[in-house]
């Protein structure tokens, strides 16, 4: 981690206050981490080094050198045209995510193998669950409905000795359903958490990709990669976010006592509302949104549960103990 004596002026304070990676990347440090990044890395017109985020293969090594040095990842890969996620904004999700489930349990975060997490949609990347059980020591389950993902992250927790018997990798055999198939009639979850695919179409995918590449000051022939990686599950679903989630919270209200708290990402702050008449109609006991900043990007989730007050503090007594 680079040293703060150094970079304080550089801290990116939007980040959650325990997230790693609060401070500009230390492009030497991280190369000393993978040296294959080196490549990548030139001087930018402000004297900086960075890379080029529109390149996906330079998205990659960077990722692959995040990893390894702030989480002991020795080996980390996905299938090209795949998504290669920010690794930042991943972690912020997974702090929020600790603080939520701190919330019941007198404000102190869980931690061990005992907290168990449904991470819906884990991709090829495997990165929340990573995040996850480095920072916090939790359980993961992850379910896609892409094979290739799934073989993808499984070749990553087999090829991890760190991650070993730490993340469950399960099919989704029905693209209809979320958590129907995945979560079994007598399993407990404390906290799901999910990325759903927010794009309604491919075609509404492929102008989100030309405004980012746009963003990042690339020329308009420049052709673009659907989101620096991203198969059609990972960015689009019929009826976009807002159907996604709101199958979700209608699922969710099946196993109502098998879960404590039901979150997700939500992109769009359009989808809020539609979201939340889904919770009404199934008589969420609470519903809270949590916005997260990552520079000038604003992101949130909305968590739910089931359980009154009582319910939730016995849950947590039994489950996270003191």
């Amino acid at each position: 981690m680079a040293q703060k004596s150094k970079k304080i002026h550089t801290e990116k304070t939007s980040l959650h206050a325990r997230n790693l990676h609060r401070e500009r990347y230390d492009f030497e440090e991280l190369i000393n981490s993978q040296s294959e990044l080196s490549k990548f890395v030139f001087i930018n017109p402000f004297g900086d080094k960075s890379i080029d985020f529109a390149n996906p293969d330079a998205v990659k090594a960077l990722n692959k050198a995040l990893l390894k040095h702030f989480y002991g990842i020795i080996y980390w890969d996905i299938p090209d045209g795949y998504l290669c996620p920010p690794i930042p904004g991943r972690a912020d999700y997974i702090h929020y995510i600790a603080d939520l489930l701190a919330s019941v349990n007198d404000e102190k975060f869980p931690v061990g193998k005992e907290v168990k997490v449904l991470d819906i949609g884990v991709g090829a990347n495997c990165v929340y669950p990573i995040v996850g059980h480095r920072e916090y020591g939790w359980s993961f389950t992850g379910s896609d409905v892409d094979p290739v993902s799934i073989n993808s992250a499984r070749q990553i927790i087999d090829k991890n000795p760190s991650l070993e018997g730490a993340i469950d990798i399960r099919l989704q055999t029905s693209s209809k359903h979320i958590f129907k198939g995945i979560i079994q009639p007598a399993e407990i979850f404390d906290v799901t958490i999910c990325n759903p695919p927010f794009h309604a179409s491919l075609a509404e995918a492929q102008a989100g990709t030309k405004r980012k590449l746009t963003n990042l000051g690339l020329k308009s022939g420049a052709k673009p990669t659907l989101n620096f990686g991203g198969q059609n599950a990972e960015l689009w679903v019929e009826g976009g976010e807002e159907a996604f989630i709101r199958q979700m919270v209608r699922e969710s209200a099946e196993i109502a006592n098998q879960c404590l708290w039901f979150t997700s990402l939500i992109s769009k702050k359009t989808t809020l509302p539609g979201v939340y008449a889904e919770l009404k109609k199934v008589n969420a006991f609470n519903v809270k949104t949590v916005e997260m900043a990552q520079g000038q990007k604003v992101s949130r989730f909305v968590a739910w549960t089931f359980l009154d007050k009582e319910t939730q503090k016995k849950w947590a007594n039994e489950r996270f103990g003191k």
